[in-house]
């Protein structure tokens, strides 16, 4: 018999260990509630009273659910942003403007582009002039007009150093400014 009672804890015991597991459960409860609620961004009270635990939850709950459905439109939104995009660069019929053309002459050491484009590819335009200067060809006048709602003509003469007056030369930066031009989906 007194091995038995020695394997076994008075009931007293288990008692007070069952109320304290019990007591810390609530507490990381507690503390749970408390940083969810600091979460959300009208954490302290509604309307000057303190929420129950329940009422905090539904707000969180609540929250998550309106956050879900704002990633879910901005998701939407975006899928739409993109299939846009590629339809104008692909001349598909929700274009708004025309895709880029330009025409390259060349005379002598004189050059012209001539460049149409829609308002929304004007960085082609900055493009081309960045690659004159990289290729040593001086921009000796640049003319820009809009036409047709949303397109711009936009020419520029420039002059070809001498010592960059080589056919292989001028050729390679005739080809880079197609290359841009072609990269945005343009013509030639």
């Amino acid at each position: 018999m007194a091995d038995h009672q020695q394997g076994d804890q008075p009931s007293s015991t288990k008692g007070i260990e069952r109320r304290i597991v019990e007591k810390n459960r609530r507490n990381h409860m507690k503390n749970l509630c408390s940083m969810l609620n600091s979460l959300l961004p009208n954490n302290n009270n509604t309307r000057g009273r303190e929420l129950s635990r329940v009422d905090q939850i539904d707000e969180a709950i609540n929250y998550i659910k309106n956050l879900e459905t704002k990633v879910k439109m901005a998701q939407e939104k975006k899928e739409s942003l993109i299939l846009q995009r590629k339809r104008s660069r692909s001349g598909g019929s929700s274009s708004t403007s025309e895709a880029p053309k330009i025409e390259i002459h060349e005379v002598g050491s004189s050059l012209q582009i001539i460049l149409t484009c829609g308002l929304d590819n004007q960085i082609i335009f900055s493009e081309i002039i960045r690659i004159l200067q990289e290729e040593n060809i001086v921009v000796k006048s640049v003319h820009s007009s809009s036409f047709a709602g949303n397109s711009m003509l936009n020419v520029v003469h420039a002059e070809i150093q001498q010592y960059s007056f080589l056919l292989e030369t001028t050729a390679m930066s005739i080809e880079k400014l197609r290359r841009i031009v072609d990269m945005h989906g343009g013509n030639f």
